[in-house]
């Protein structure tokens, strides 16, 4: 059998190489390897924890606010500190902006690309495109003229000749579907996508101070003032900015994100029945009124938690959290193939090849990712997670959502565990977040005026005041891309230990002690291939568990030897 080797793997974030094995046009095996070495974890060690929230947002330059918020929960779960209901309402709107900036720029920007066709856009014909477009919403931009303008800008472009992220797509691919007219509506978006991003993560700005990295957070709670008198602080005209920049998130999911979605969805059906992985899910929880209790998840808010296994709900348990680096470029000191994170280490121990090579020793060390496992499974964590576990539990938000998109694209709810079941999910997930901002600002907008001026709660900024000898701390927050926990280990005021178990160790990780593969590896098996030279059905796959990025895709044959050399920008 051929093995296809794609490294890096475009239009997601960080660095990604898979290996899979072809037999008969379908994927039979896969390998996913991180080939960039982190260590923030190691940059951690012996500082200030109260430092560790401004270092741990530098783990990613787009999911900063994530990290920083998983980090001050682990610290402030570790010494006793209890945030504010003010704060915790203004972290959550800030990692609300986040949901819904990064699912916008996940659908359009990153995956959309893999469904639609620009070049086949200019065959459309702009009145019935305009047709199509006031058929699926009322999105005010959808006019003849608009659709005219925007078909004439794009060819111009493609004309050029320096067509920038476009370079080297697979355009023409027998893959691609759909009518010209709905290729140039998506295009048409792809563009105002790019304006509503820039717009809306000015939320980051009036609450964070900027994006990315926010300056805000503190121990305790957070370190924006809130006064309605004051020009200096979160006043009635910040949140006034803050409604009409949510308002304008629910406008543009619900005109546009989720009309576009649907009409993918039902051009193509088959992609319900690829990319299924493990099959088996785990979601925290977050996002709820109260502070969570000493060592334990956020519970009974938007997103419930629990775990699903082979379709059997259960309630999560955190010390059946492990990681595995049996095949991954780490040691652990007492030889143990799996540790739990407040006893893991980072320790780098690189035993690959040497570069340049054509393929990885599969069976050894592969990737610079450790397999986190729940209960010794390999869990996927994400939207379709979200959903999923929101679904079962027959949650009074998550449950007719769903079921309506079920009922809406005629299927059943085993559909969701598939390819385009995962970016239905986001989707979903993203009109729930968009209109669960209203609600944070207004809560926010009552407590200010019920004269709670109150942002932090100082009583545990000294380290005097902070358990005697070793203390252990854990924050956990559902991020746009799933389950992401921040593990701290305290003595004598500083860190001790830290470790980071983040969404895309749980979804990219390798195969663990046992042989059994990650959620990327498992989803890719039986992934139809038509052009090995373009394999752009692997693509659709990986991009929906939304990595992110830009590539050159090389593939080799059964001896190693490259049959093409494709460029994806």
């Amino acid at each position: 059998m051929a093995r296809l080797v794609i490294d890096p793997v475009t239009r997601i974030e960080g660095h990604l190489r898979v290996e899979v094995t072809v037999d008969g046009g379908v994927v039979k095996d896969a390998y996913s390897s991180s080939t960039m070495w982190r260590g923030i974890e190691t940059i951690l060690a012996g500082r200030d924890p109260r430092d560790a929230w401004l270092f741990a947002q530098r783990i990613c330059g787009v999911c900063t606010t994530v990290h920083a918020l998983a980090s001050v929960r682990a610290v402030e779960d570790a010494v006793g500190a209890v945030p504010p209901p003010n704060a915790r309402l203004l972290r959550q709107l800030i990692a609300a902006a986040q949901f819904l900036h990064d699912h916008v720029v996940h659908f359009y920007h990153l995956h959309a690309l893999d469904w639609i066709d620009p070049t086949a856009a200019l065959r459309a014909d702009p009145a019935k495109t305009a047709s199509v477009a006031q058929s699926l919403s009322d999105y005010p931009r959808a006019t003849t003229a608009l659709f005219a303008s925007v078909r004439d800008r794009l060819k111009g472009f493609l004309a050029s000749g320096n067509i920038g992220p476009f370079t080297n797509g697979y355009w023409g691919h027998p893959a691609y579907r759909l009518p010209p007219e709905v290729d140039l509506l998506a295009f048409s978006h792809y563009l105002d996508a790019l304006e509503f991003q820039r717009d809306y993560v000015r939320i980051h700005a009036l609450l964070g101070g900027k994006n990315p990295h926010p300056q805000t957070y503190l121990v305790g709670g957070m370190a924006s003032p809130v006064d309605p008198a004051s020009q200096d602080a979160i006043n009635d005209n910040t949140l006034q900015q803050l409604a009409q920049l949510v308002q304008r998130g629910v406008d543009f999911i619900e005109q546009v994100y989720l009309p576009d979605l649907y009409a993918i969805a039902q051009a193509y059906p088959e992609w319900t029945t690829y990319g299924r992985g493990i099959g088996s899910y785990l979601v925290f929880g977050d996002y709820t009124p109260s502070a969570p209790a000493k060592g334990q998840p956020p519970q009974g808010g938007l997103f419930p938690g629990g775990v699903l296994v082979d379709g059997k709900p259960e309630p999560f348990v955190r010390d059946k959290v492990s990681e595995s680096a049996f095949h991954s470029w780490y040691r652990y000191d007492d030889a143990k193939a799996s540790l739990p994170p407040w006893q893991g280490s980072t320790t780098p121990d690189y035993t690959g090849p040497q570069p340049p090579f054509d393929q990885l020793d599969v069976a050894g060390k592969y990737s610079w990712l450790k397999a986190p496992r729940y209960d010794g499974r390999a869990m996927e964590v994400g939207p379709l997670a979200r959903m999923l576990v929101g679904y079962t539990a027959g949650d009074a938000r998550i449950k007719p959502l769903v079921q309506g998109a079920l009922d809406r694209l005629k299927l059943p709810a085993s559909a969701l565990m598939s390819t385009l079941g995962r970016v239905l999910a986001r989707g979903l997930e993203t009109q729930l977040m968009a209109r669960y901002s209203l609600e944070l600002v207004n809560r926010l907008r009552d407590n200010i005026a019920g004269g709670d001026l109150t942002i932090a709660d100082n009583t545990k900024w000294d380290p005097a005041s902070w358990p005697d000898g070793k203390s252990f701390g854990v924050g956990f927050h559902e991020a746009p891309r799933g389950s992401l926990s921040h593990w701290v280990v305290i003595e004598d005021g500083r860190i001790r230990n830290y470790q980071a178990v983040v969404p895309s160790t749980w979804n990219a990780s390798p195969r663990d002690d046992r042989g059994n593969p990650g959620p990327y590896e498992a989803s890719l098996v039986g992934t139809p291939v038509a052009d090995p030279a373009r394999p752009l059905e692997i693509l659709r796959t990986l991009h929906s568990f939304d990595p992110c990025m830009a590539c050159a895709a090389h593939v080799y044959d059964a001896d190693g030897e490259a049959v093409a050399k494709v460029l994806v920008q």
